[in-house]
């Protein structure tokens, strides 16, 4: 089945017990995911929850004076929306299309009903959401405390990791944006990265030439949510090896 059609393209549903899943089927609609497009808003209701497949989503915090930083990125292995289920309904947080594609949304009571069954579709999102929270400290640690160059390492691979190729189309702006920096900055990492052989950058289009390079000049933020996604996900690996084939 191509991807894009089937909801096991997505590591949470494709993980759930055959019951949960059969449960959803008839509320899980296809949709395309289009670059820039907002799923969630800062202190909004979420009316349905989203889970990737092929498109990669930002969590961004967003000041007021219009700034803006990532703070976690959620693809394939996840869903969007723990809000719902963690009973905080809002989040401060906006949650952006950083790479389109194609996901699955399911109404939000229909996520709900199951996570309070309390059976093993909650242990799979609390081990999901306790991911997150990783990802979540760790980018706060190495914005705090690695360079540029580190921070850009950082990611470019957890968007690798959450994409089908080597390639991403992203703009300077863009990244920059994501990465709460000046465009200047990231002009500078960028070419650091485009001289040592690792990225081959061109007006938007990076295409990454050297992935255990680029693993070995990131700081070990990279490394420690990886660590903790196969730990606490350990179908990862399993599902981006059938997205691939």
């Amino acid at each position: 089945m191509n991807q894009a059609c089937d909801p096991c393209g997505n590591q949470l549903l494709g993980a759930l017990p055959a019951q949960a899943l059969k449960q959803w089927l008839p509320h899980l609609e296809p949709v395309d995911l289009a670059l820039g497009q907002v799923l969630q808003e800062s202190g909004g209701r979420m009316s349905h929850a989203y889970f990737p497949v092929s498109a990669i989503v930002s969590m961004l915090y967003v000041t007021e004076d219009g700034g803006s930083a990532e703070i976690a990125v959620t693809g394939f292995e996840g869903v969007v929306g723990i809000s719902l289920f963690m009973g905080g309904q809002t989040t401060p947080s906006r949650a952006v299309v950083q790479s389109g594609g194609h996901g699955f949304r399911l109404p939000a009571a229909a996520l709900i009903s199951e996570f309070n069954r309390a059976g093993p579709t909650q242990a799979l999102l609390l081990r999901f959401t306790q991911a997150l929270i990783t990802q979540l400290a760790q980018t706060a640690v190495c914005n705090r405390h690695h360079s540029l160059d580190q921070q850009l390492c950082r990611w470019l691979l957890l968007s690798l990791d959450r994409l089908h190729s080597c390639e991403l189309q992203m703009t300077q702006e863009l990244i920059a944006n994501m990465l709460g920096v000046r465009r200047e900055g990231v002009t500078e990492a960028a070419g650091h990265l485009q001289q040592a052989g690792l990225i081959r950058y061109h007006r938007g289009h990076i295409t990454v030439l050297d992935r255990a390079g680029l693993e070995r000049r990131a700081c070990e933020c990279y490394e420690v949510v990886k660590r903790e996604y196969d730990r606490l996900l350990p179908l990862s690996q399993q599902v981006l090896g059938k997205l691939r084939a």
